[in-house]
């Protein structure tokens, strides 16, 4: 199913002053433009994801602002062994997050729990620095931004009231260091690492697909179920830095009662196949509030198709495909 999607090449407000969605802010973007003036309380929601992949190892870290709570955490896979390191933080009302209005600018910091997690952002790229000392888990990289690069901004309209933000980076250079229990370990070749920035007014419930991959001089990012409907989407294939955006809806087939098996994302410009190796499940359940979501780490093979109608074929795109299933 076709979207016909709108580029947008200047800076933006997401909201008017009233709080409803801007209807100037929808469409998608190749550079963070949207400046996320959110206003009041009640379904607000705000994130910052970073997703790292090593030969070695596959980090996320998440800082959170869910308006009655700040969801934060930190997580580990040793490829090498199959163990995870695990920490998990809720901090009621979210207090002390700092979350800036624009994607690449300013300041994130969270703290509570045991997790501390914090970005500052320039012109040149992003620090990161996370620590959960219960958990022996320490990491300070850089993130450098590739003059040229680009990346999908994309609003999402539910309606006036109820709307998302999201900007996917994947493929990004990463350099630094991971501390754990088992050691110390460099990040450097081989690796990069993911965004997934979110700045928006959410439904109660929400089941959304998100698959991110790379690969030398090619990147996956794609997407499914939370769009739907909506006219915009969140899929694309990078060439070299340079984003293809695909504007349609994909099928997305998988098992779920053998989230192992090989899982197929398809459309008129993409024939993907994940292949995972490792599932990581996570469940909340705080009263009204929960969460499940099936995080699966693999390889992809296939082909998509760019903005000229070319085919590039990929073969061992290493990344993660997932269901999340939110009450919140």
């Amino acid at each position: 199913m076709p979207t016909h999607e709108r580029e947008i090449t200047e800076p933006v407000d997401l909201c008017l002053p009233d709080g409803r969605l801007n209807p100037d802010a929808v469409g998608w973007t190749r550079r963070p433009l949207h400046r996320a003036n959110l206003r009041g309380w009640g379904r607000t929601k705000r994130w910052e994801y970073w997703g790292i992949v090593t030969p070695r190892h596959i980090v996320g870290l998440v800082a959170s602002s869910i308006d009655y709570a700040g969801v934060h955490g930190v997580y580990v896979l040793d490829r090498e062994t199959g163990e995870e390191t695990v920490e998990d933080a809720v901090v009621p009302f979210a207090r002390g997050a700092v979350f800036p209005d624009r994607s690449g600018e300013g300041e994130v910091s969270v703290r509570g729990g045991g997790v501390a997690v914090g970005v500052r952002q320039h012109p040149g790229g992003s620090r990161v620095r996370a620590v959960a000392p219960a958990a022996g888990f320490d990491l300070d990289v850089e993130i450098p931004l590739e003059e040229g690069r680009e990346s999908l901004g994309v609003v999402v309209p539910w309606g006036p009231r109820r709307f998302q933000y999201t900007v996917k980076d994947v493929g990004r250079p990463v350099t630094g260091r991971l501390r754990l229990p088992s050691g110390e370990h460099e990040i450097g070749e081989g690796a990069f690492a993911v965004l997934d920035h979110g700045r928006g007014k959410w439904p109660y419930r929400m089941t959304w697909n998100w698959a991110a991959a790379s690969g030398p001089g090619i990147a996956l990012q794609l997407g499914g179920r939370w769009t739907d409907g909506t006219g915009m989407t969140e899929n694309a294939v990078f060439v070299d830095g340079r984003l293809h955006k695909i504007g349609e809806e994909l099928d997305w087939s998988y098992d779920r009662d053998d989230w192992l098996r090989p899982w197929t994302i398809t459309g008129d410009r993409v024939e993907a196949t994940f292949h995972p190796f490792h599932e990581r499940a996570a469940r909340t359940e705080l009263g009204i509030v929960g969460s499940e979501t099936h995080q699966c780490f693999g390889r992809f093979t296939g082909r998509a198709r760019t903005d000229g109608g070319t085919w590039i074929e990929f073969d061992g795109l290493t990344g993660w495909a997932e269901e999340a299933r939110q009450r919140w």
